[in-house]
């Protein structure tokens, strides 16, 4: 067979692009990625994809080691997680279909009247806006204290028979905050009301934390979780487990139709016909760690995220939001210094990134009831930061020095860099061709192919400046244009 490009040549241009996306590996980047350290499980993970690339995950009795695999998985998940026989569960492509499987089958096990409500702090995932969304729930988001917490009062007293669902963090990922999950969920229970745990990124390593009160299936109020395994347990994106408590109400969660002239259709997930990759490689890190493994990889990370936690506190200007739970981190101005002493969190991470390190910015949000939650930086912490933690504590401590004192990007700042009278002719909704002016004219999108700009800080200010509907579009347009 002649081919239009040998497949060296190929794999060289696929090697040239890799060379420019941020490191996987290696620590350098405090989000987004879950690095081990061991690179045994990597190479585990890329033969297990292999041995499965032509498996069509679609359907279980035909490709029976699809079966078997996700219910080791799940067992594994629902050991770690204190279920019982009567969680049962399914292996989804992350953390978003998780969370967006937990809303649609609480939605349609739900039996009042009118339009369902979906009950969560501001502070869950996003995914579950776009749950609400999708599925047509009113959403119903409880503004959180400024160290991320949420009040429990508030919470139970917004319950009511018009909520389907009501979520709670474990943690939460903006601050690492872990909701009341105990009281939240005796009082859902009480009322007859579903409530998940979103425990995509700590579902893997709280087990392991230590001085926790029960957060999981222990609470007999919980009556889903979620759990990603491309967290950590280190498996290749994207692997999430979804346990649901009672085979009935875990029922709602399928598509099944036979009123269509080809094979039946019944699908446990949002995806038909899926790549087994994932699933093999989760199966696969899972039994050659066991819980000891993870507990190992856990300790790790509970040692770095002390040791950061005391960092931080050492850094004048800065501070750690709340009282994190799990390896992950806020950070913000310690606005208990004088002014000229404050480190501002987004500079600090501009100039972190200057030294070859890349952390997370965070937006501030203005919630009802007048509280507003300030803007950060993250860090998410993983075991092989502990192996180059003295290079990325000189850099945290430098970037510090070098930004003390510049104060944050303000919104009058951020809407005074705008081109004169752009502003103004911002619409709602805007179209295609506006939305790439705007972009052009601020900088995110560069004429000559430079890429972003390398100072976020002002873009963040932005962000929070402009109305939310503006935002949104322009981030659209942006991602949209990225692949065009």
């Amino acid at each position: 067979m002649n081919l239009q490009e040998q497949p060296s040549d190929v794999l060289a241009r696929l090697a040239e692009l890799r060379e420019a996306d941020a490191p996987t590996h290696g620590g350098r980047v405090l989000s987004y990625v879950y690095d081990s350290g061991v690179a045994e499980l990597d190479q585990l993970a890329a033969d297990a994809i292999r041995m499965v690339q032509p498996v069509n995950g679609l359907d279980p009795t035909t490709f029976t080691s699809v079966a078997v695999m996700e219910r080791e998985v799940v067992a594994f998940a629902r050991d770690m997680l204190n279920g019982d026989d009567d969680v049962v569960g399914s292996v989804t492509t992350g953390g978003t279909e998780s969370c967006l499987l937990a809303v649609k089958t609480a939605r349609d096990n739900w039996t009042g009247d009118g339009k369902p409500r979906l009950l969560a702090p501001v502070t869950a995932h996003a995914a579950f806006q776009k749950a609400a969304h999708y599925f047509g729930l009113d959403l119903d988001l409880v503004p959180v204290l400024p160290d991320g917490t949420v009040d429990t009062d508030v919470m139970i007293e917004r319950m009511g028979p018009d909520v389907a669902l009501v979520v709670v963090s474990a943690p939460s990922y903006p601050h690492a905050a872990i909701d009341p999950i105990a009281a939240i969920a005796a009082a859902a229970l009480e009322q007859g009301i579903d409530c998940h745990v979103d425990a995509c990124i700590g579902g893997w390593v709280l087990p392991f934390w230590e001085g926790l009160e029960p957060w999981d299936f222990r609470v007999d109020g919980v009556t889903s979780m979620s759990a990603d395994l491309h967290k950590f347990a280190y498996a290749p994106k994207g692997i999430s487990v979804l346990l649901t408590r009672g085979r009935d109400r875990q029922r709602a969660q399928y598509f099944s139709t036979t009123q269509w002239p080809g094979y039946p259709v019944v699908n446990a997930t949002m995806l038909g016909s899926k790549s087994a990759g994932a699933l093999a490689a989760g199966w696969a890190i899972t039994r050659a760690l066991g819980r000891d493994g993870l507990a190992e990889l856990a300790a790790s990370c509970a040692r770095s995220t002390a040791f950061l936690v005391e960092l931080i506190d050492f850094i004048e200007g800065l501070r750690v939001v709340g009282s994190p739970v799990g390896p992950l981190l806020a950070i913000a101005t310690d606005e208990s210094v004088p002014e000229e002493r404050r480190v501002d969190p987004h500079h600090w991470a501009d100039e972190v990134r200057s030294h070859g390190w890349m952390l997370q910015l965070q937006p501030g949000l203005n919630q009802s009831f007048g509280v507003t939650l300030p803007h950060t930086t993250h860090l998410t912490i993983t075991p092989v930061t502990e192996s180059v933690m003295a290079g990325l504590a000189d850099a945290l401590m430098s970037a510090a020095g070098a930004v003390r004192g510049v104060p944050p990007v303000s919104a009058d700042d951020a809407l005074a860099s705008l081109p004169e009278g752009l502003l103004d002719s911002l619409t709602e909704p805007l179209d295609s061709e506006s939305a790439l002016r705007v972009l052009t004219e601020v900088g995110l999108v560069a004429t000559d192919a430079s890429g972003l700009p390398e100072k976020m800080a002002p873009f963040l200010a932005l962000i929070t400046a402009l109305p939310a509907p503006v935002t949104e579009r322009l981030l659209t347009e942006l991602i949209a244009r990225t692949i065009e």
